[in-house]
């Protein structure tokens, strides 16, 4: 090989000895035999735009580059961490690194939402979960995920998943052991009497005689139990997830969409329309209402992400200037509640929803049309067991069938509610049912998966919650990417939205996970916390890059205002 073919493959001209000679004859040859058989351009391109005094230069670029294409990163190690969430509660965060061309990296990490409720055994444990959840991430899960491809989630979900039934059995045994154990050390102990059901009167009892029965009350639902460390579970499944998207270099809604069967291929992308949580009027309000935990702006299909958040910060402005005018006591203090929404105090349920009215009124919103609204009754912490009836409003309890008929008045008078969200306990089936036949076609109700989690409607047989029209998911504790893949495809034809817990890291991972799942609603709570904000500023950014690349699909709702569906 000449000087001049020497300088034609470098783009330069240089003397060169005999052995060095040989070994770029050698390295022409590779380089050539390889072009040829169908090595991509680019490796020639990039020898041809580079000048290697040393031969342990070539070697080690020759090194890199060929390990790149023969051998896919892989898992080496997990690493758990505690930090704090928007509460300032403590939840983990996993760390993932991998082996990448022969060198251990740090890739990514993921927090997960801290359960809202941490209770073991009556007490809270949230410091005891989380040091668990350390110990099986730094411990046993790494361990066992080493070696793993990132790109298999199925495989990496499935040995999680694993894990934790073991783990859950082994506490369902020890509570087992634990309860024999201390009915052997006080033999003398006598069970509990059961509840007596509100409206019966016990065998015997003297007195004036009633002429009405009540119907039996079901008894509360029991909490699914929380298992010490059940929050690695999620919160590795989910930094793998961003492992593998970063190692691939695409966005993680993308490569969520590529484990979706049912969005894989899609060429379009739908943006899930946001629900925002405008007010908060529940149990931690100063007023006497209890009921409406979130008051929720649901936009029309056609606004787009950043319409929607300026249009309901013109909403926040308007009733805050509204209460202001009028305080007799002076301008109102904005309270924001832990999922980013203004507290506001009322003593009926017809109040906030008048001046939601009146604030779209005076921005020329017309209800209905430009927006309609959803409640987050979260029915379920309202029963009062000793009377049998819900405290909807503090000296002012319903019935299960009187609160019925107050939902029927407040969707007559409200035409522009359109969904309420957990309106019963789980278990007043009749209710629900009775209700959904009232209400359909113009108002449905929505439930909230908190109270069972998302894992556990993939072992239903049936939906048990008669009259849902769609299910509010969340990805909490033990619950997977693949179990979200699993569920929504399992909820195909009822509505999906993903929403958030009231312990969010400052995070925007939800966002991009709510895009590759393709639900039709995204639930991230209010406009005035960061961690909100961060999220709803992913989804601009999301459906901004979305457009830029003209895939960006138009959102199919059909018969709106009934979003919801039909």
């Amino acid at each position: 090989m000449t000087n001049m073919s020497y300088g034609r493959f470098f783009g330069k001209t240089t003397r060169i000895s005999k052995e060095d000679q040989e070994f770029y004859d050698l390295k022409h040859r590779a380089a050539e035999y390889y072009r040829v058989n169908g090595v991509p351009q680019k490796f020639e391109a990039a020898l041809n735009s580079m000048f290697f005094e040393k031969p342990d230069d070539v070697y080690g670029y020759l090194a890199n580059y060929f390990s790149r294409l023969s051998t896919r990163p892989v898992i080496s190690k997990l690493k758990g961490s505690k930090v704090y969430d928007g509460k300032g509660q403590l939840t983990v965060q996993t760390e993932v690194l991998c082996t990448v061309r022969n060198e251990e990296k740090r890739v990514c990490s993921a927090v997960t939402s801290s359960e809202y409720n941490l209770t073991i055994n009556g007490s809270d444990k949230r410091e005891d979960c989380v040091t668990a959840a350390l110990h099986w991430i730094d411990e046993a899960l790494s361990t066992m995920l080493r070696g793993f491809d990132p790109a298999d989630q199925t495989a990496v979900d499935k040995l999680l998943s694993d894990f934790f039934k073991e783990r859950f059995l082994e506490y369902q045994e020890r509570q087992s052991r634990e309860t024999e154990e201390k009915q052997a050390a006080d033999p003398t102990h006598e069970p509990v009497p059961p509840p007596v059901t509100p409206g019966h009167r016990k065998a015997g009892h003297k007195g004036k005689k009633s002429n009405t029965t009540e119907k039996p009350l079901p008894p509360a639902e029991p909490r699914v139990p929380i298992i010490p460390g059940s929050m690695a579970v999620g919160s590795v499944s989910l930094a793998i997830a961003k492992a593998a998207a970063q190692l691939n270099s695409v966005p993680l809604y993308q490569h969520i969409r590529s484990l979706h069967p049912q969005q894989r291929g899609l060429g379009n992308v739908e943006m899930p329309l946001p629900m925002v949580t405008l007010l908060h009027c529940g149990k931690a309000s100063p007023g006497k209402l209890n009921l409406m935990e979130e008051l929720i702006v649901i936009p029309t299909a056609k606004q787009s992400v950043r319409q929607i958040v300026a249009m309901v910060l013109e909403l926040q402005k308007e009733i805050t200037k509204i209460l202001n005018t009028a305080s007799k006591t002076g301008p109102v203090l904005n309270t924001v509640s832990d999922m980013g929404a203004m507290v506001v105090g009322y003593d009926q349920p017809e109040q906030p929803l008048d001046l939601l009215t009146e604030a779209a009124n005076n921005l020329g919103l017309t209800l209905g049309d430009d927006i309609h609204f959803a409640i987050n009754c979260a029915a379920h912490e309202l029963m009062d067991y000793q009377k049998g009836k819900y405290d909807i409003v503090s000296g002012s309890a319903k019935t299960p069938d009187e609160l019925v008929d107050m939902y029927k008045n407040l969707t007559r008078r409200y035409p522009a509610l359109i969904a309420l969200i957990d309106p019963f306990r789980k278990k007043d089936h009749e209710q629900w049912q009775s209700l959904c036949r009232a209400l359909r076609p113009t108002c449905h109700l929505l439930c909230d998966t908190t109270f069972r989690p998302t894992t556990a409607l993939l072992t239903e047989c049936t939906l048990s919650t008669p009259g849902v029209r769609g299910y509010i998911l969340k990805q909490t504790n033990q619950t997977t990417v693949t179990d979200l893949i699993q569920v929504t495809q399992q909820l195909e034809g009822t509505v999906t939205i993903f929403g958030t817990t009231s312990g969010e890291p400052c995070c925007d991972t939800l966002s991009d996970l709510a895009v590759g799942l393709g639900v039709n609603f995204v639930k991230l709570g209010g406009l005035s916390r960061g961690e909100r904000l961060t999220k709803y500023n992913r989804l601009i950014s999301i459906e901004e890059e979305l457009s830029q690349q003209g895939i960006l699909g138009s959102r199919e709702v059909t018969g709106f205002p009934n979003s919801l569906g039909t």
